[in-house]
Order: structure tokens, then sequence, then C-alpha cells
């Protein structure tokens, strides 16, 4: 799942035991090893940061609703435990249903209201406009997403519950759009804002993706438990020194626990790496091998690509660093007669494009850190 806030969470280690080994003092890269429950998480994340992102936006919006939704059911049957001789509707719990959201159909508890004179139920408008239309799409989300990214958000949203239970008789659809549009980005940009001192990083995904017409940088983190955090999304992309260390050193003022040793998976940006190796004491690059494969294919001419690219391939995947390594070495002096531009590309990074060779990943676990996002760098 994704984590949708940034509160404390206890680690939970029963059953099979989890060795914090990337927690010891002194700190050898060489004997690194990624903990299980870790491994399993990243091995079942999304295609793509974007998903994180959306899916972060959903729960954010999600959130906003059960706000919308409970301040109507207060409108008409006035507010939770004060009693009210003269109220003419009464709660009647919730049930299951469902409404589209983001591109996805979503189950929701629907609150239930009835008549006070046994004459039936009432509708509660706003479940009623929420599930007989969708008023946040996934292009409109991506849309918020990069509005969000610049920074530039209004700073005048309606907060969350706030003047809501005022404004619960307007339940036509287009003031619950307006309201729920207004407060599901204001609830997305504190998502975004939120406290990370909390979290118990052991990996940190960075690439570039492309919202709505914005190219944003996202990073992403996945914690002892397992589960996904969305930390952070700017405009801009992982070449710009200045954002980078932006982006990351407003990790770390919020909180962020640079100190511990961590997985960063990264593109090629030079920048980028640079900035991480700034802000975290003991992290551990590992190079996106599909970025690499683009960069080297980009030195060589058409009829070459197809057959540089699968030996590349092999040696990602074969059994060792070492014989990954000697494969890619192999390839680049051969490269060096005819394609020395390619031979430098390929050389270059090499070591951290096989770093979760070395850890001892899972290959189908190395595929995913290979290719963290689907970005169109």
């Amino acid at each position: 799942m994704v984590g949708l806030g940034c509160s404390a969470k206890k680690t939970q280690r029963q059953g099979t035991a989890v060795t914090k080994k990337y927690q010891t003092t002194e700190f050898d890269t060489s004997t690194l090893t990624v903990p299980e429950q870790v491994s399993v998480a990243m091995e079942e994340i999304a295609a793509d940061l974007r998903e994180g992102l959306l899916a972060l936006a959903v729960g954010a919006g999600l959130q906003v609703m059960e706000q919308l939704m409970e301040a109507d059911v207060a409108g008409l049957c006035g507010p939770r435990g004060k009693h009210d001789p003269e109220r003419t509707k009464t709660r009647h719990g919730t049930e299951a249903g469902s409404v589209t959201l983001g591109g996805r159909r979503v189950p929701v508890r629907r609150p239930r209201v009835r008549a006070s004179d046994g004459t039936g139920e009432v509708p509660v408008g706003t479940y009623e406009v929420f599930n007989g239309t969708e008023l946040l799409g996934k292009m409109a989300m991506e849309r918020m997403l990069a509005g969000v990214s610049t920074r530039r958000y209004p700073t005048a949203l309606e907060p969350v519950g706030q003047s809501v239970s005022e404004q619960s008789k307007a339940t036509s659809r287009s003031a619950v759009s307006r309201k729920f549009v207004a407060m599901t980005e204001h609830a997305l940009a504190d998502l975004l804002a939120g406290d990370l001192s909390g979290l118990d990083l052991v990996a940190l995904m960075i690439d570039g993706v492309h919202f709505a017409d914005h190219l944003c940088v996202v990073a992403l983190g996945i914690d002892i438990d397992g589960t996904k955090h969305p930390l952070a999304v700017v405009e801009g992309s992982t070449e710009n020194t200045t954002l980078v260390r932006g982006l990351l050193g407003g990790l770390r003022e919020r909180g962020l626990d640079v100190t511990a040793p961590i997985l960063a998976v990264l593109d090629g940006a030079k920048a980028l790496a640079a900035g991480v190796k700034e802000v975290f004491d003991h992290p551990v690059i590992a190079r996106c091998q599909i970025h690499k494969l683009r960069n080297v294919r980009d030195h060589l001419p058409e009829k070459m690509r197809g057959p540089v690219t699968k030996r590349m391939r092999a040696a990602y995947h074969a059994e060792s660093a070492l014989e990954a390594e000697a494969i890619l070495a192999a390839l680049a002096k051969e490269l060096d007669k005819t394609h020395p531009g390619a031979a430098a590309s390929l050389r270059e990074g090499m070591a951290e494009t096989l770093t979760v060779l070395r850890l001892d990943i899972p290959p189908t676990l190395a595929r995913r850190c290979a290719a963290p996002t689907q970005s169109s760098r």
C-alpha cells in the first residue's frame, strides 16, 4: 500500500526476524543486504513512480470525500452527539458503496440517513454526486500534481473540514465539484509537504515523470515495513543541480533521517547522484540500467543497436556482478575500435549499474530496480 501520511510506524518483527545490517555503525557496502520484507515490497512496486503519485492523489481525494459526506450528513441530522428533539432526520450507519476517482472505481463506505418519522431513507446529496459522476479524473489529477509540483498552488485553499458544514446544503454537482477539487489539491499539497521524521527508509527512488505537459522529478521512499511513501514532486529535470539540491535538502528539512544507509535507485543524471551523496551520509547508488541502455544506443548506428543491447541485457541478467562486469568490459573494449563514444558511455557509471547484482537481490526485484520508472528521457 502507499503511505498516505508521515506518522511514525512501529516496525513489525514477529515471525521471521529481520536483521538490520544496513544500520550498523561500521558501514561496508560490500556486505550490504536488503531485508527480506523490503525486497518483497520493492518487487511488488507499481510499474512506475507515476502510479505512486496518482495513488497518493486518490487517497487524498478519498479523505476529502469523507469530510464532505460527513458535513452533508451533519447538515441533514445536526452535529453528531448533540440531542435535538426537533430534528427530522437521523443517522443510520454506513454501508458499502463505490465511486470513480482518478480513472478507477474505488470502494467507499457510504453514509446512510433516515427520516425520523419512519417514512424511509433520505439520500445524502454529496454521495449521490460522487457516485453518479467522476469529479476528478486521471488527467485532472495529473494536472493537479503538475500544479503542486510548481509550488505555486493557491495558499488560500479551504483547509479540509473548515467551513464545510456551513456549505453542506450546496450539493449540486458544480458546488460539490468545486469544493472537492480545491480541498483535494490542498490536502495533496499538505501530504507532500508533511513531516518525515517518523519514516525509517531503506530505499529511495527518484526519476523524471511527465504529468500533463510538465516534466517533474518524483521521489518515492520504501520503509522497513514495505510501505511505499511518495515523498515529493517538483517541476524540472534531474539534470538541474539547483532543483535536485532543493528537492533532497527539502526532504532533510522535513525531518527525513539522512544518516542511515539507504539504497538510492537513480537515473544517470550527475546532478542527482551528486545531490544524493551530498545530502545522505551513506547512500548506495544503483543506476538505472534502462537509462544506460538508451545512452549507449544513442552512440551507435541503427544496425548495431540490437546486438549491443542484447549483450548488455545478458550482462545485467548475469549470475553475479563479477560476471556482468566482465561481459560489459569486453563489450566496451570491442566498441573502442569503432565507436569510442559508445564505449565511454558504457564504462561511465558501470559499477553503479551493477549495484543490484552486488546486493544479491532476486532477479525479479533487480529488474524493478533497473527500471524504476517509464520516463521518456
